[in-house]
């Protein structure tokens, strides 16, 4: 009588653990958040030349056309240095520094970053930025009070991805 206790206790415990274990789990929801994805820059592959630079350059920042004799004139001032990316940053300052350069203010900058970053993005690398390369853009802008449009200008001329195409 004792073992046919113990075999119905061990039945009994066995079906509680069994009926208890095949619980089905509640599904897990998740909400996704909508987000527009743009190429990024492994398509570009072909490298500008220094005439090439030079024009969208100067169109990039007075929004205008550069003629061909001042293409020329830059071209063979950056193919007698021997340093081209000084060469580059000599003519972007040149550029930055005439009165005709069109340049957003600061307090335009600041007023909506988010625009200006994605502005800059199209006007200099003909794309949209993506969510990690804004938030980071955003943030270097907030907490470094001194940037201003012309170094971030600056800074998207010289980059490697600006020089291809």
């Amino acid at each position: 009588m004792r073992d046919s206790i113990k075999t119905y206790l061990f039945i009994a415990v066995l079906c509680a653990l069994a009926f208890s274990s095949c619980k089905k789990e509640p599904e897990a929801s998740f909400i996704l958040n909508d987000v527009e994805l743009y190429p990024n820059a492994a398509g570009k592959t072909k490298i500008k030349s220094n005439e090439q630079y030079v024009a969208i350059l100067h169109a990039n920042l007075f929004q205008t056309a550069l003629s061909a004799n001042d293409i020329f004139e830059i071209n063979n001032c950056i193919e007698s240095i021997g340093d081209k990316e000084l060469a580059r940053e000599v003519i972007i300052s040149n550029f930055m520094n005439d009165s005709d350069v069109i340049l957003p203010t600061v307090d335009e900058m600041n007023t909506d970053i988010d625009a200006f970053i994605t502005e800059t993005y199209v006007r200099f690398l003909v794309r949209y930025p993506t969510e990690a390369e804004k938030e980071y853009v955003r943030n270097f802008i907030i907490t470094n009070p001194y940037v201003t449009p012309e170094i971030v200008y600056f800074s998207f001329a010289l980059s490697n991805e600006y020089m291809y195409y």
